[in-house]
């Protein structure tokens, strides 16, 4: 096999270094552009409304239904946000402090915005006669505002009103499990693949609310990833 002359393979080689780096420097397009198969493609899973839960309870006696807090019935990461700021910036280590934990669940609430969904929900099963509790992964603090905060923003009547229970956080345990068997809880609402876990774990119909994606709680959840029903714009 003859070999290329020196002078020429450096050319091609030249030549081939120059195309690469063109090819580099191209830009990513400003407008890259969409089609209809793109804008109407959905994720196949169970799809809800709140309407069509009403429906499916038509001609059932109260029960006993549960939500979680964070993510679910409010957007609460405005105080989160502030805990890792004043207290860890640069870990989690924030959530095993109990200073934070005083301070979120009395007071912090305050910057927490309800979520619209978790309105219609409430009043829905408010109107049926069905029991309310919130289970919360939340810590457990000598004193709390939490329940009252619920009951202010969602206009809870005291006869469906129960006080919120802090299930607190156990690795490799998921602390809400006992909790919805100890109280009978049916249905049980939740943005966590923990809480939809934890609803089947006891028998109960775990409904997944979608958490909205300016949380802090990274990374968001698969919804509908269980074959569980998933409440339709949810995410607020």
């Amino acid at each position: 096999m003859r070999k290329m002359p020196l002078a020429l393979s450096a050319l091609c080689l030249l030549f081939t270094v120059g195309a690469a780096n063109v090819h580099a420097s191209v830009p990513s397009p400003l407008y890259p552009g969409t089609n209809v198969a793109k804008l109407a493609e959905q994720a196949p899973i169970h799809w809800v409304s709140v309407a069509q839960i009403e429906n499916s309870l038509q001609g059932r006696p109260p029960m006993a239904v549960g939500f979680d807090i964070d993510d679910t019935v409010l957007f609460s990461s405005p105080g989160f946000w502030r805990g890792k700021e004043t207290f860890s910036p640069q870990s989690e280590a924030y959530l095993h402090n109990p200073e934070f934990w005083e301070k979120m669940n009395n007071g912090w609430d305050a910057f927490s915005i309800p979520k619209e969904v978790a309105r219609t929900l409430i009043a829905m099963h408010v109107k049926r006669g069905d029991a309310i509790y919130f289970v919360t992964g939340r810590s457990q603090t000598k004193t709390e505002t939490v329940s009252k905060t619920l009951q202010d923003d969602f206009q809870i009547p005291a006869a469906n009103m129960n006080p919120v229970i802090f299930a607190g956080d156990q690795p490799g345990q998921n602390t809400k499990t006992q909790w919805l068997q100890d109280k009978h809880i049916k249905m049980f609402y939740g943005d966590s693949d923990n809480d939809i876990r934890a609803a089947r774990e006891v028998g109960a119909r775990g409904i997944r609310v979608l958490r909205a994606s300016n949380s802090t709680y990274r990374p968001l959840p698969q919804a509908g990833m269980y074959g569980e029903e998933v409440i339709v714009n949810s995410e607020y």
